[in-house]
C-alpha cells in the first residue's frame, strides 16, 4: 500500500487526531468539578482543523483503487460543514453547563466529531460501500446525540424514533444498492456509470430505492415523518446540528451522485426530484402554519429548506448546481443556527421565581422585544434571511438556487417548478412573520401574559449570534464567498 495516499485525506486525518485528543482530555479531567476550559479547547482544535483545510486542493485525486475521491468541491464542502460544527460546539456550552448535561460534555464533543468524520467519508466516497459506511458512521453517533438529554424533553423517545427511521432507511438504501450491484456487477462509481444500462428496470428500481433512502436523511416529503418528533425531543443544540450539518452533507452527496453516477438515468431521477421538491416545499410550509411549538415549527421549516436545497438537482449544469447548493447550505447554517442559539438561550435561561425555563412554545416569545430587544432583533434578521427577504443573505441563496434550477433547461416544466417554489416563498414569509409578530406586536399582558423576563446571555451565545449575524448580513454582499465556491466546483472535473 502507498501510504502517501493518506496525505490527500488531511481533513479526515485531522478529525481523527482531534477525536483522540478530546478523548484523552476528557479521560484525564472527567473527575474535575469545573472544566471551563474544555469547550474553548475543543473550539480551538476545530478552528485549527478549519484553517488547515480551508484552502481546497486544485486537483482531483482517486485513492485506494477509487474508493475515496478527493475533489476541490468536496474539500470546500467539508470546510463549510466544519464551520457549522464549530458554531454548534460554541453554542452548546450553555446547555452543557447544566447540572445533568455536564456529565456528558466529553461524550457530546466526541459524538459530534465522529458524526462529522462520517460525513466527510460520505462526501468523498468513490463507491457505494464507502458511501454506506460513511453514512452509518454519521447516523449512529447522531442517534446517541439525540438521546443525550435523557433527563428532559422526551429525548429518549426522539432517539428511538430517529434510530428506527434511520435503520429502516438504511435497509431501503441497501436494498437499492443490491439492485444496482445486480445489474452492473460493481460497486465503484466509475465502473457503475460506464456499465449501467439505460433500459435496465433493475437499475431504475435500485436508483429509486437509493434516492428514497437518502430522502429519509434529508427529510424530504414523504420521508419526513420522523423529523418533527425528533427535533422536538432532542437537545436544542443537537436539533440545530441535525437541521443544517447532516442535511447539507447528505444533499451534497445525493446531488453529486445524481449528476455523475446516475446521469444515464437522468430522465427518471429528474422527474422524481421534481415531485419530491414540490411536495417538500408545499407540504412543509402548510404544516408549519399550524405549529405552536417552536422546535416543531423549525422542523417543518427545515423540510421546506431541504426542498429548496434539492431544487438545484433539476438544473442542467453540475458546476452551477453544486455551487448554489454549497452557498445555500452556508447561508442556511448561519441563519438557522442563530435561531436555534436564541431558542437554546431562552430554554436554558436561569430566571428566578419564574416557570419560563424550558419553554419552547411560540407564545413564550410574546413581547420579547420589550425585555430583550437585541435578541428579538437578531431573531428577526435570521428569520428574514430564512424567508429570503432582501437584503439579507437568504435572498441571494434562493436566487442562486432558482438560477441553477433553470440553467440549461428550455422546457416549461422547470420554470413551473421554480414558480411553485416562488409562491411557497411567500407562504414561508407569512409563517416566519408569525414569530416576529409574537416578539413585537403581541404584548398585551392581559391577553398574552407577561413577556419573557430580561436575562443575560452567556458569552458563547453572544459570540455565536455575532458570527451568525455577520454571516447573514455579509455573505450575501461579499461576492468573493460565492466565487470561491464556484472556483472549487469548476475544478472538480468529472472523475467517475
Amino acid at each position: 500500500m502507498n501510504y502517501g495516499q493518506f496525505l490527500y485525506m488531511i481533513p479526515e486525518a485531522t478529525l481523527v487526531a482531534i477525536l483522540v485528543i478530546v478523548f484523552i482530555a476528557d479521560f484525564i479531567s472527567h473527575d474535575k468539578a469545573d472544566r471551563k476550559w474544555f469547550n474553548p479547547f475543543v473550539c480551538v482544535l476545530m478552528l485549527a482543523q478549519l484553517f488547515i483545510n480551508i484552502c481546497p486542493q486544485e486537483t482531483t485525486t482517486s485513492l485506494f483503487g477509487g474508493m475515496y475521491q478527493a475533489t476541490p468541491a468536496a474539500s470546500m464542502m467539508k470546510s463549510v460543514l466544519t464551520f457549522g460544527t464549530i458554531i454548534v460546539i460554541l453554542q452548546a456550552r450553555n446547555w452543557l453547563t447544566n447540572t445533568e448535561s455536564k456529565l456528558v460534555e466529553g461524550e457530546f464533543y466526541m459524538l459530534t466529531i465522529s458524526t462529522l468524520l462520517g460525513m466527510f467519508m460520505m462526501v468523498s466516497a468513490g463507491d457505494f460501500l464507502m458511501f454506506f459506511l460513511g453514512l452509518e458512521m454519521a447516523s449512529v453517533p447522531m442517534a446517541c446525540m439525540v438521546a443525550l438529554d435523557k433527563w428532559r424533553n422526551n429525548s429518549a423517545e426522539a432517539a428511538a424514533k430517529f434510530i428506527l427511521t434511520a435503520t429502516f432507511s438504511s435497509g431501503v438504501m441497501l436494498y437499492g444498492i443490491s439492485f444496482l450491484y445486480g445489474c452492473t456487477g460493481t460497486l465503484y462509481f466509475h465502473d457503475f456509470c460506464m456499465t449501467l444500462n439505460l433500459q435496465s428496470f433493475m437499475g431504475i428500481m435500485g436508483m429509486i430505492f437509493f434516492i428514497a433512502g437518502l430522502g429519509f436523511k434529508i427529510s424530504l416529503v414523504p420521508f419526513h415523518f420522523w423529523t418533527a418528533d425528533t427535533y422536538q425531543g432532542a437537545p436544542t443544540t443537537v436539533t440545530g446540528y441535525l437541521s443544517v450539518i447532516s442535511k447539507g452533507a447528505a444533499a451534497f452527496t445525493l446531488l453529486t451522485l445524481l449528476f455523475k453516477v446516475f446521469f444515464t438515468l437522468a430522465a427518471y431521477w429528474m422527474a422524481a426530484m421534481m415531485i419530491l421538491v414540490v411536495l417538500s416545499i408545499t407540504i412543509a410550509n402548510l404544516m408549519a402554519l399550524r405549529q405552536t411549538e417552536l422546535k416543531r415549527f423549525m422542523a417543518f421549516s427545515s423540510i421546506s429548506q431541504a426542498g429548496y436545497i434539492m431544487l438545484v438537482a433539476i438544473g442542467g449544469n453540475y458546476t452551477t448546481s453544486i455551487t448554489a447548493l454549497m452557498y445555500y447550505v452556508l447561508i442556511y447554517i448561519v441563519a438557522n443556527m442563530a435561531v436555534f442559539a436564541i431558542i437554546a438561550a431562552i430554554e436554558n435561561a436561569n430566571v428566578e421565581g419564574r416557570s419560563m425555563v424550558g419553554r419552547t412554545d411560540i407564545s413564550a416569545y410574546n413581547g420579547l422585544y420589550q425585555t430583550n430587544p437585541k435578541m428579538a432583533f437578531i431573531m428577526t434578521i435570521a428569520l428574514f434571511s430564512l424567508g429570503g427577504i432582501p437584503p439579507f443573505a437568504g435572498m441571494f441563496s434562493k436566487f442562486f438556487v432558482f438560477l441553477a434550477a433553470l440553467e440549461g433547461r428550455f422546457t416549461l416544466l422547470p420554470y413551473l417548478i421554480v414558480f411553485i417554489a416562488l409562491v411557497n416563498t411567500v407562504v414561508s414569509l407569512y409563517y416566519y412573520l408569525l414569530i416576529v409578530r409574537a416578539m413585537y406586536i403581541k404584548n398585551n399582558r392581559a391577553e398574552d401574559g407577561e413577556p419573557f423576563p430580561t436575562f443575560q446571555m452567556d458569552g458563547n451565545t453572544k459570540l455565536t449570534l455575532a458570527i451568525c449575524t455577520l454571516g447573514v448580513t455579509l455573505f450575501g454582499i461579499a461576492s468573493c464567498v460565492y466565487q470561491v465556491l464556484f472556483n472549487s466546483a469548476s475544478l472538480s472535473k468529472a472523475i467517475f
